[in-house]
C-alpha cells in the first residue's frame, strides 16, 4: 500500500502526487481538522488550563479519510506549513487518527519543506523528523492566551457598553494605536511657518535654485519666519545683494539594497506599491506558493509567504548571482554574497525570505500564466529577491552654499547625481512610494526632493547672476492616519503579535465597524473609540503595548523550549482574572461619565463662536452628554425625561455620503470601448455601484434599466477606475473548467456577495478573493469546500435527475431537483444512501420555495429551512443596486401574539455571536 502524505490545501495536494507519484497517497486536511468550541469553558484555568476540542463534520470526514487511505500502509508522513500553525495542524491530525486506532503499527513523521518544488517535496521526504513540542505547546499558549482574553473580556465589554463587539489580545492593541493617533490629530493645531527661495544662473548660464538658510549672520530655524511681514523683510535681504559660490562640497554615498521580503515588509510594501490590502496580499501569495499551471505542470513560484527571517537559501543566492552576472554584467555582482540578518523586535528567523523558486522563472517568462494581481505581486518579490544580492547604488551628493559679500546672507542648494545606479537598475523603492502615495492623495507626495536633483558644475568665488526671489508659507502638517503598511510596520517594531497574523487582526478591526479604510487610510469609528477608551481606563495594562510586546517575548520562549507554556499561562491568568472581578461591581453610570469626560473634546468640539457646544438645542438648560441605550451609545439630553433630544454618535450620512465623492451626482469613470456609452460610478440609497449608459426603450417603447453592478465590500469607490468598472459590469466571467465534470466554473456577483459556480454547486468567495481576478487553483479550493457539504447518492430511478444530500443550517437534507426532504436525526450524512433518500422524498418531500426578490433579509428568514442553506444552494444574480429589507413593522396595538406562539416554538434558538 503507498504511504500517506497528509498536506493542507487540495491544490497543494494535487500538485504534491504529482512529484511523489504512485508510492504516496496525499490528502489535504482542508486547514484546521478541529478547534476550540465557541462557548465558555473550553479553556478550564482551574484545570491548569485543560482544553475541550471539537471537529466539524468537514474536519471529521477528512480525518476519516486520512484514516482510510493507512490501512495498510506504512508510514505517515505530516506536511503541513512550515510554521506554528502548520505544526499544530499536524498535531491535531495525529491525535485524531490516534484516538480512532488509525496509527497503530505506523511509523509517523513531520515533513516540511519551504517551496512546492519537486527537489525540496522529494528532499523533505528523505529527511522527516518528529513532531516539535515546543512549537505545539506555544501554539497551546497562545490558542488558550487569545481564548481567555476573548471570552472573558468581551462579555465584560457587553454588561459595561452595550453595543461594543469583541476585545483581543492584539487587536485591541492595534485599535488604540489607530484611536490615539486619531486623537493626535484632532488635538493638532497647524502652525505657520516661511520659507525664501531665490532662482539663480551660473557664468555658463545655467539654472539652478537655492534656499535661505543664514540671514543676518543666523542660521535660520523651522520657525524663524514665522509671519508674512519676516518673510518679505528676508526676500528683500536676498534681493538686494549680489551673490558668489561660498563653497562646493561633493561627497559619494552607497545606498546598500533592502533585504528580500517577509510576511510584514510583503505587506508595506503591497500596500503602498500595489494598492493590495494585508488579506489580498497573503490570498495572492499563498495562490503563488501553491503554484500556478505552467506548461501542462503545476509550479510554486515563490518560497512559503509566512516568514520573520531575511536569509535567502545558498543555492537560491548562488543561482541569483549567476542570473544577475548573466543579465546585468559583473559589475552589477557584489565581490561576495550579502547576507541579511531581520531588524524586527522578536524576530525568529526560522524560515527564509520570499523570494522565488527558480529565479529562470522571471515575470516577463511567466506573465501570461498569472492574472494581474498575480502577476503584480510575484513581479515586487522577484525583482526586490534579485536586488537584494545586486551591488550597492554609489551617488555624487553636492551642497553648493552661495553668499553676499558680507557672508551675513547665504543660500544652500543640493543635489545628487547617481554615478552607478546598481540595484537601481531593477529596484527603485524610494521612486515607487513616492507614485504610491501621489495616488493616495498623501500631501506632499508630488513635491520635489531636492537631493534628487541635479546641480550644475559650479566652483567656489563663481559669481552667479540672481532671478526671481520667492516667499512661500507652509502649515505644519498632522500626523499622518496609519495606512495598513505603516501599522503593519509600527505593531512589528513594537514586537506585537506576529506577522502572520496582522492580515486577519486588521480585517476583524473593520469586520467589527471599529474602524473604517478610507482612502487607504484607518480612520476609528465612535464605536472603536468607544472600546478603546473603556479598555485603557479600566484595563490599562492589556492594552498597553510594552506589556503585549513582553508577553510576546514569553511565548516566543515557550517556542524555543525555554519556558513551560502552563507557567506563561498561570502568571498572566492570576493578574487578569482580578482585573476582570475588580469590574463586577462596575455601573454602566459609572463607565458613561469616564467615557464621557474622556471622550468629551471628540464628541462636543469647541464652537467658534465661543457657545457651549453641549447646550441642548432642544430645551433650555439641558447639556449634552454621552448616554447609553440597549443598542450603543448615543447622545442625550441631561434634562431627560422632559427633554427627549437625542442624536447618534455619528451625524447622518457620515458613514457613507461625503466619503467618496458621489454625494452630488455619478462620477464618469470614462467610456466603454465597445458601445461608447458613460461608464459612471454612482451612490444608491444601499450602496455604491456602477452602471453602464443610462437606459433606453425596447422595441415596444418600454423603458430598460441600465446595466448595473455592485460594488464588492473591499472595493475603493475613490480608486475605482475604468477597467475594473467594466470588469464588473461583464460578470459573471468564466474562470475554467473543472477537470472532473468538464463544466465552466464561472465567478459572478449575488445577493450574498461575489461567488463561484459549476454545474449546481455554488460558492461564496472569502475575505481577500477578488471576484475580477479569482485564478483555477483558487476556485478549486473553493470548490472543494462546497462539495464537502454535498454528497452525491445517484440518479433518481423515476426521471435519472441527481439526488444529493446537503449540509444545511438546521442539519442534512436529502434533495431531487426542487424537492427536499431533511434527514432523521440518527440518519448522518455520510450513511444515507439512494434508496433511503428516495424513499424520504417521497414520503416527506416538501418544493423549495424561491427567494421572494427586493425583500433581503426580510425574505430570506422566511425561506423553508432548506433553500440555500447548503453550500450549492443558488445565490440570486442581484440588479444591482438592490433596496435592502424594510424597516421591521410596529406590532399594531392593542392586538394579541397569542395565536402567533405555535409558529414561533417550532423556530430554533438564535446563537449569539462573540
Amino acid at each position: 500500500m503507498p504511504d500517506v502524505v497528509v498536506v493542507e490545501s487540495p491544490a497543494k495536494a494535487k500538485t504534491i502526487n504529482k512529484y511523489l507519484g504512485g508510492d504516496y497517497t496525499v490528502l489535504a486536511s482542508f486547514g484546521h481538522v478541529r478547534d476550540l468550541p465557541p462557548k465558555d469553558g473550553s479553556v478550564r484555568p482551574e484545570e491548569d488550563f485543560a482544553m475541550d476540542w471539537e471537529s466539524e463534520d468537514r474536519g471529521e470526514r477528512q480525518v476519516n479519510e486520512i484514516a482510510r487511505a493507512l490501512r495498510g500502509a506504512r508510514r505517515l508522513f505530516l506536511a503541513t506549513d512550515p510554521d506554528r500553525e502548520g505544526e499544530a495542524i499536524s498535531w491535531h491530525v495525529r491525535e485524531m487518527l490516534a484516538r480512532k486506532g488509525a496509527l497503530k503499527g505506523l511509523e509517523v513523521r513531520r515533513i516540511t519543506f519551504n517551496e512546492i518544488t519537486k527537489r525540496a517535496v522529494q528532499h523533505a521526504i528523505a529527511h522527516p523528523r518528529d513532531l516539535d513540542a515546543p512549537l505545539i505547546d506555544a501554539y497551546m499558549a497562545r490558542r488558550a492566551l487569545d481564548y481567555l482574553v476573548g471570552f472573558t473580556l468581551s462579555p465584560v465589554l457587553w454588561r459595561k457598553l452595550p453595543g461594543s463587539r469583541s476585545a483581543g489580545r492584539v487587536q485591541s492593541v492595534a485599535l488604540r494605536l489607530i484611536c490615539e493617533r486619531e486623537a493626535e490629530i484632532e488635538a493638532f493645531r497647524a502652525r505657520e511657518y516661511w520659507s525664501v527661495e531665490g532662482r539663480f544662473l551660473t557664468p555658463q548660464g545655467a539654472p539652478f535654485s537655492a534656499r535661505l538658510t543664514h540671514l543676518n549672520g543666523k542660521k535660520l530655524e523651522q520657525f524663524d519666519l514665522p509671519d508674512e511681514a519676516s518673510a518679505m523683510r528676508a526676500k528683500a535681504a536676498v534681493e538686494a545683494d549680489e551673490f558668489s559660490v561660498l563653497s562646493v562640497e561633493k561627497r559619494r554615498v552607497r545606498r546598500n539594497p533592502p533585504p528580500p521580503f517577509t510576511t510584514s515588509t510583503l505587506q508595506m510594501e503591497a500596500s503602498r506599491k500595489l494598492g493590495m490590502g494585508a488579506q489580498q496580499a497573503m490570498r495572492t501569495a499563498q495562490q503563488l506558493y501553491e503554484g500556478v499551471e505552467i506548461g501542462g505542470e503545476t509550479v510554486g513560484l515563490i518560497t512559503y509567504m509566512r516568514t520573520d527571517g531575511v536569509q535567502m537559501a545558498r543555492e537560491a543566492i548562488a543561482s541569483i548571482r549567476d542570473h544577475v552576472k548573466d543579465e546585468f554584467g559583473k559589475d552589477y555582482m557584489p565581490a561576495a554574497p550579502r547576507e541579511y540578518q531581520s531588524k524586527a523586535k522578536n524576530a525568529q528567523e526560522a524560515h527564509e525570505a520570499i523570494r522565488p523558486t527558480d529565479v529562470r522563472n522571471t515575470p516577463e517568462k511567466v506573465a501570461r500564466f498569472l492574472d494581474d494581481r498575480q502577476r503584480r505581486l510575484y513581479e515586487l518579490i522577484w525583482k526586490r529577491a534579485v536586488a537584494s544580492q545586486m551591488q550597492s547604488a554609489e551617488l555624487d551628493q553636492t551642497t553648493v552654499e552661495i553668499a553676499d559679500p558680507t557672508k551675513q546672507t547665504i543660500l544652500r542648494a543640493t543635489g545628487s547625481v547617481i554615478a552607478f545606479d546598481g540595484f537601481l537598475k531593477l529596484y527603485r523603492e524610494d521612486e515607487d512610494d513616492r507614485a504610491a502615495d501621489a495616488r493616495a492623495g498623501i500631501a506632499g507626495a508630488a513635491a520635489e526632493d531636492e537631493d534628487s536633483r541635479t546641480l550644475p558644475p559650479m566652483r567656489e568665488r563663481d559669481p552667479v547672476k540672481r532671478g526671481e526671489v520667492t516667499a512661500s508659507q507652509h502649515f505644519t502638517q498632522p500626523p499622518p492616519r496609519f495606512s495598513e503598511a505603516t501599522l503593519v510596520k509600527k505593531l512589528e517594531e513594537l514586537g506585537i503579535g506576529r506577522p502572520s497574523t496582522y492580515a486577519s487582526i486588521l480585517q476583524t478591526l473593520q469586520d467589527r465597524d471599529y474602524v473604517k479604510l478610507e482612502k487607504r487610510r484607518f480612520i476609528p469609528e465612535d464605536r472603536g473609540r468607544l472600546v478603546t477608551s473603556f479598555l485603557v481606563k479600566f484595563f490599562e495594562r492589556y492594552v498597553d503595548t510594552g506589556f503585549t510586546a513582553s508577553l510576546e517575548e514569553r511565548l516566543d520562549d515557550i517556542s524555543d523550549g525555554k519556558v513551560d507554556w502552563r507557567a506563561v499561562m498561570r502568571a498572566f491568568w492570576e493578574e487578569f482574572k482580578k482585573a476582570v472581578d475588580a469590574t463586577k461591581d462596575l455601573k454602566i453610570s459609572d463607565v458613561i461619565d469616564v467615557l464621557d469626560e474622556e471622550l468629551g473634546p471628540h464628541f462636543f468640539p469647541a464652537r467658534g463662536d465661543g457657545t457651549d457646544p453641549r447646550a441642548c438645542p432642544a430645551c433650555s438648560g439641558g447639556r449634552l452628554g454621552l448616554r447609553l441605550g440597549r443598542t450603543g451609545a448615543f447622545i442625550g439630553c441631561s434634562n431627560y425625561p422632559e427633554c427627549r433630544y437625542t442624536r447618534p454618535l455619528i451625524a447622518p450620512g457620515a458613514e457613507g455620503e461625503g466619503t467618496t465623492g458621489l454625494t452630488e451626482g455619478p462620477r464618469e469613470l470614462g467610456r466603454d470601448p465597445a458601445s461608447g456609452e458613460a461608464v459612471t460610478v454612482r451612490r444608491g440609497p444601499y450602496g455604491v455601484y456602477v452602471q453602464l449608459g443610462e437606459g433606453g426603450t425596447d422595441e415596444k417603447g418600454k423603458p430598460t434599466k441600465p446595466r448595473r453592478a455592485s460594488l464588492t465590500r473591499d472595493m475603493d469607490p475613490d480608486t475605482l477606475d475604468l477597467e475594473r468598472a467594466l470588469k464588473l459590469l461583464s460578470l459573471p466571467r468564466i474562470v475554467g473548467r473543472d477537470p472532473e465534470s468538464g463544466e465552466e466554473i464561472t465567478a459572478g456577483l449575488g445577493r450574498f456577495g461575489p461567488y463561484i459556480k459549476v454545474g449546481s454547486t455554488y460558492q461564496s468567495l472569502e475575505p481577500g478573493d477578488d471576484v475580477l481576478s479569482l485564478g483555477m487553483n483558487r476556485a478549486m479550493e473553493l470548490l472543494a469546500k462546497a462539495r464537502a457539504k454535498v454528497r452525491f447518492l445517484g440518479q433518481h430511478p423515476k426521471d435519472g435527475v441527481a439526488v444529493e444530500i446537503r449540509k444545511g443550517r438546521f442539519g442534512p437534507y436529502a434533495q431531487h431537483g426542487k424537492t427536499v426532504a431533511n434527514l432523521p436525526r440518527n440518519l448522518a450524512m455520510e450513511d444515507a444512501t439512494l434508496e433511503q433518500a428516495v424513499t424520504l422524498l417521497a414520503e416527506k418531500g416538501k418544493e423549495l420555495k424561491p427567494l421572494a426578490k427586493g425583500r433581503g433579509k426580510a425574505a430570506a428568514t422566511k425561506r423553508s429551512k432548506p433553500n440555500g442553506e447548503a453550500a450549492g444552494a443558488e445565490p440570486s444574480a442581484p440588479p444591482a443596486p438592490r433596496k435592502a429589507a424594510a424597516a421591521k413593522p410596529k406590532a399594531a396595538a392593542k392586538k394579541p401574539a397569542a395565536r402567533k406562539a405555535p409558529v414561533a416554538k417550532k423556530a430554533a434558538p438564535r446563537k449569539g455571536k462573540a
